[in-house]
């Protein structure tokens, strides 16, 4: 936990560290012991110099409140747009300390009050605003950070594609790994041209385990750096109505094809002090997902197996993430039977997880599904989920399937 601390401490500049802490202070502290526990009678509020009292106090403790709490998020993730908004609050908080002494202080003193007071907060704003770069870590190259060689499985299309293309935008030679050969030799022949990389296009069943060993043996000459565990598929429909062996077939690929193959390359990662592991999850496997059932469950296995490994190998040069991805434009409505609608870009997805990656152990990609995902996990009970969650997938589920 020590070494976690002193990563996260490391991660930033000192001074955006001590505006974290007295955000997280004014968020978890200071303002809810002002809202929730000070008298309505003794308290009070300061916007832009001028002091609220009694209800009007209570009222404006929530923009407070809302401000500092975003700044927390902010500063911890390291976000672009905290910047601005530090900035914005800057000025406000200068003028406040620019105009209270002139409105509430006796005598003399409250001018070099207000001119020393203004000008700290004015100078700090002004830092703020021009570094920049405080704000927006540089990221450095994957084939810079973990290596040469990624492989990605179920690169043929979709999430996988995209995973195959952004490791080649940042100079990896991928090994693309799928079923459909034609498909990965497309894929393939794209960005070699596109980034001036080598691939390798291997086909393979993943829910064959003479097929994985077969595999592992193909690359035998390559230092895998990078793996991005993706292969998978969904099938819509109410348990008793599905093939059991396609369910079957769904477990093995979506939860001993990822167990496999990472056992497979992580020694050699570890053993070189870099690489990542990448575990395509879902936002489903973080609730009972009726009509989707075993892929809810198989998907929750992935989202575990992502953070525990994550646990275990910090510090030590490996970096691992769980993706959870919501509803993605690609093949998989199709091929999991359901009535098409609306996804985000598989690109978008892609874009998340790379930012996230050594970062945090898991990414909900998309606000809505972050939301979606934390609300129902903390405010509902499980039977009211699994019942408002049958009820969205039957829209989308074809009604003999039902």
């Amino acid at each position: 936990m020590g070494d976690w601390v002193r990563d996260q401490w490391a991660r930033r500049h000192w001074g955006l560290n001590v505006l974290l802490l007295f955000s997280a202070f004014m968020t978890f502290v200071y303002v809810p012991w002002d809202f929730f526990v000070k008298p309505v009678g003794l308290d009070e509020e300061v916007w832009f110099g001028v002091i609220f009292r009694g209800g009007w106090a209570k009222l404006l403790e929530i923009p407070h409140f809302a401000v500092y709490a975003a700044l927390m998020v902010g500063l911890w993730g390291q976000r672009a747009w905290t910047r601005p908004l530090l900035a914005a609050y800057g000025v406000q908080v200068t003028i406040a300390n620019v105009v209270w002494p002139l409105l509430y202080i006796e005598g003399w003193t409250r001018f070099p009050f207000a001119a020393a007071a203004g000008g700290a907060f004015a100078a700090l704003t002004v830092w703020v605003w021009r570094n920049e770069a405080l704000f927006t870590p540089k990221r450095i190259p994957m084939r810079e950070r973990y290596g040469e060689w990624a492989l990605v499985t179920g690169a043929s299309a979709g999430i996988g594609a995209e995973f195959a293309r952004a490791l080649a935008q940042q100079g990896q030679s991928v090994v693309l790994v799928a079923r459909r050969e034609e498909q990965l030799h497309a894929v393939a022949k794209e960005i070699e041209e596109r980034h001036g990389v080598d691939t390798r296009v291997i086909s393979c069943d993943l829910a064959d385990e003479d097929a994985r060993r077969d595999l592992v043996a193909s690359v035998a000459d390559l230092e895998i750096a990078t793996l991005v565990n993706n292969a998978g598929f969904g099938y819509a429909g109410r348990f008793d109505k599905q093939d059991p062996e396609r369910l079957v077939q769904m477990v093995r690929l979506h939860c001993e094809a990822p167990v496999a193959l990472t056992a497979a390359w992580l020694p050699g990662m570890k053993e070189r002090g870099r690489g990542a592991v990448v575990i395509l999850g879902s936002v489903a496997g973080s609730q009972p997902l009726p009509l989707h059932g075993v892929y809810s469950a198989t998907k929750g296995f992935d989202n575990l197996l992502g953070e525990a490994l994550w646990a275990e190998l910090h510090g030590t040069g490996v970096d691992v993430l769980s993706v959870l991805p919501g509803s993605t434009e690609s093949e998989f409505h199709d091929v999991a039977g359901e009535i098409p609608h609306a996804g985000a870009q598989a690109s978008d997805v892609v874009a998340q997880s790379l930012e996230a990656l050594g970062r945090k152990p898991s990414v909900i990609t998309g606000t809505f599904n972050w939301v979606r995902a934390n609300a129902a996990a903390r405010l509902l009970p499980r039977s009211t989920q699994s019942l408002v969650a049958k009820a969205v997938i039957e829209r989308q589920t074809p009604e003999e399937m039902r």
